[in-house]
């Protein structure tokens, strides 16, 4: 039994708050608005900016438990950064929906993008995690709001891409998911087969039947 003066650490996967099904880190954030949990455990406050970036490793565990405890010792800094975070949050979803839609993106659409990129200054390095070497981005120094800078770059990645990047929207009308189609034959149509998928199985299926009785 952990000890009672012991930092409680983020909530743990099995669990999760987040959908985590968007395939690219930036997606991943747009689709924080939503949360299988329900909805009042979106991402819109410090813990959950802290929970979205140590589930997509973006911080460890260790600096996610420090984090947390900054809502007690420096509170006045959080606000303004939470506040950043969403409004990045919704610059990127109106520049990727308008990149699935072939519509423009506009430069006030990629403001609040290019204001987190301005801030970052650092290195790439690949780095061994899961069994595999992967890419990431390490800061010169860490100014809190350091914190996006990870999301923001692979938003203008993706935005970089253009008409090509395999953005895709949940086939399920009622669904507000986006998604990075990385599938082997490109033809991804839901943000996860268990529940849009086979919701829009049951609803064919009960119309078929529907139609067979009359």
């Amino acid at each position: 039994m952990k000890q009672a003066n012991k930092k409680a650490r983020p909530r743990p996967d099995e669990r999760s708050r987040f959908l985590n099904v968007g395939g690219r880190l930036a997606v991943d954030f747009v689709n924080s608005v939503y949360s299988p949990i329900g909805p009042d455990a979106a991402l819109r406050d410090w813990e959950g900016l802290v929970e979205f970036l140590a589930e997509a490793k973006v911080i460890s565990p260790e600096r996610a438990v420090d984090l947390l405890a900054w809502k007690h010792s420096a509170p006045q800094a959080l606000p303004a950064l939470v506040e950043k975070a969403l409004r990045l949050r919704v610059a990127i979803r109106s520049s990727l929906e308008a990149r699935i839609a072939g519509t423009p993106i506009g430069e006030a659409m990629v403001e609040p993008i290019n204001d987190v990129l301005a801030i970052t200054e650092g290195h790439d390095e690949l780095v061994w995690e899961d069994g595999e070497w992967g890419l990431k981005f390490h800061a010169r120094e860490e100014a809190i709001e350091w914190l996006l800078a990870a999301i923001a770059r692979s938003a203008a990645e993706i935005i970089a891409e253009g008409a090509d990047a395999p953005l895709r929207r949940c086939a399920n009308p009622s669904c507000g998911v986006l998604f990075y189609d990385t599938s082997r034959n490109g033809r991804r149509r839901w943000c996860m087969m268990n529940l849009c998928g086979n919701r829009n199985k049951v609803a064919a299926f009960a119309r078929r039947h529907a139609r067979r009785r009359r």
